[in-house]
């Protein structure tokens, strides 16, 4: 089987006026697709999960898979309805972890903000407790054992259209603004 472009959770307009819809079009439709374009031809037709073609690979074929894993999981990561104040579920989740959901806002924050060059912030469920990771390029959670909660991008692609090089003002607006609880919510509830 070829891998297919996920269907986005939402109309590409939806994320405005926080993410504009040229900058989620050209992340979605020519990143985001180039990768499983990428894949397809680097490995053909498989009976494998993605998952599994990221574990057990290396070089363009990880780069790639693993893209489009991250890429899935961020356009989750983000809802129309975004931000606000978190269900009492992750509020407790956060708080026990963190201290405070603000806190884990901050620190969330500056971890996406302190990423050298290309990557990802992460929430995660490392086994033992929810943490804040940061991967660069492809690398994943997954490769670390831990379960993936939430993502940002923090690849310049993810932003610049909308922020320039102000990468800060984009996270501020992906906490503030789009940041999906519920699917932190359900991650908790159903692991």
């Amino acid at each position: 089987m070829a891998f297919n472009l996920m269907e986005l959770p939402y109309a590409l307009s939806d994320l405005e006026p926080y993410m504009s819809r040229k900058t989620l079009g050209l992340h979605y439709q020519k990143h985001h697709a180039g990768y499983v374009t990428n894949l397809n031809k680097l490995i053909g037709d498989v009976d494998d999960e993605l998952e599994s073609v990221i574990s057990s690979s290396s070089g363009l074929v990880f780069n790639n898979s693993a893209q489009i894993w991250n890429h899935n999981f961020f356009w989750q990561s983000m809802s129309p309805q975004g931000g606000g104040a978190p269900p009492e579920p992750v509020e407790q989740a956060l708080s026990s972890a963190f201290g405070s959901v603000s806190q884990f806002k901050k620190l969330f924050s500056e971890a996406a903000l302190s990423q050298f060059g290309s990557g990802w912030t992460w929430l995660v469920d490392d086994g033992d407790d929810l943490k804040i990771m940061k991967t660069s390029n492809a690398d994943l959670p997954l490769m670390h054992s831990a379960q993936s909660m939430l993502t940002i991008d923090v690849w310049e692609h993810a932003y610049y259209l909308d922020h320039q090089n102000r990468r800060v003002d984009y996270i501020n607006t992906f906490v503030d603004h789009l940041l999906n609880w519920s699917l932190i919510e359900s991650l908790i509830i159903n692991p």
